[in-house]
């Protein structure tokens, strides 16, 4: 066996590969059947980081601790191990994804969005009580189940790779770049509100069909991420409510002070959104998000000004 792309039909460790089912920066996911016939996702790490000692070390770490963390919302790690060139971890293998669902239809509707979002605050919410912050938070890491419910899954790589630099001054991106918070942006210190703005980006994005900053330049869209304010949704889908944009653009506050305190308070809102108990301008938004024409057009930055960090 080498430590190329794995193929279908292949053995690592317990488990034999049926199909690739995904593949980003940092591994390929394959459904994979176990030698005692049962199903599982398996998720192999990339040669140039599984043979590196260090990275794997705080691979198995960090998976070790995302698979502590049970909860209904939160994808169940089975085994972390390595065999001959791969290094891999197992987990519940789960019919679709917020991505794949966005890649057939584009757009959900908000009642769908707002169940989505609440099945993640809850498991957002749960891992930030533990101390762990996922940090890279978008539709390809939101799994959807058999009986509806929205699972994150990935808590471990973004963590081990964030350890791994801090480590060894290894220059590599920690999440991924249209969904990082501004701070993750400046390479600033974290909590977990920068997770609620990488689900208020997901939201947007599955609401509108597109996420609110695009750019081919990293610089630029880092830039914008910490500077520029996001369009109106209903300025793109006037079907929306009032309550529910307010939530999304809240969770996308520039500085984390402007967000919701927490995932918890986010899932308050989402879950009163039938309710009203409180009448929906009483949500704040940062100030200049809601304008005439729902946006303010972005400032593309000198070529010098690229090499800045921006400050909030």
């Amino acid at each position: 066996m080498t430590a190329e792309l794995p193929t279908p039909g292949e053995t690592v460790g317990r488990y034999v590969l049926d199909r690739m089912i995904g593949q980003g920066g940092y591994g390929w996911v394959f459904a994979a059947t176990r030698d005692d016939g049962n199903s599982f996702a398996l998720k192999i790490l990339k040669p140039r980081f599984g043979g590196d000692t260090a990275f794997e070390t705080r691979f198995r770490q960090e998976s070790a601790l995302a698979g502590e963390l049970v909860h209904p919302n939160i994808v169940r790690i089975e085994e972390v191990g390595r065999t001959g060139d791969f290094v891999f971890f197992s987990m519940d293998l789960l019919p679709d994804s917020l991505a794949g669902v966005l890649g057939r239809e584009t757009t959900l509707d908000e009642a769908r969005v707002s169940g989505i979002a609440g099945d993640i605050a809850r498991a957002l919410a749960f891992a930030h009580e533990r101390g762990v912050i996922h940090r890279d938070i978008k539709p390809d890491n939101i799994l959807l189940a058999e009986d509806g419910r929205a699972v994150l899954t990935d808590f471990g790589i973004a963590r081990a790779v964030s350890s791994y630099v801090a480590a060894t001054g290894f220059n590599m991106t920690i999440g991924t770049p249209s969904y990082i918070s501004p701070e993750q942006a400046q390479g600033r210190s974290l909590d977990g509100r920068s997770d609620v703005y990488s689900l208020g980006i997901t939201l947007y994005q599955a609401t509108t069909g597109e996420v609110p900053f695009k750019s081919r330049d990293w610089y630029e869209l880092a830039r914008m991420h910490v500077e520029a304010p996001p369009k109106a949704l209903r300025a793109i889908r006037p079907d929306l409510s009032k309550r529910f944009e307010r939530i999304v653009l809240r969770c996308l506050g520039k500085h984390p002070d402007d967000r919701y305190p927490s995932a918890a308070d986010l899932l308050t809102d989402l879950e009163d959104i039938q309710r009203r108990s409180r009448p929906t301008s009483e949500i704040p938004v940062p100030k200049g998000y809601l304008t005439e024409t729902g946006s303010v057009p972005p400032v593309v930055p000198k070529e010098e000004e690229k090499k800045k960090w921006w400050k909030f």
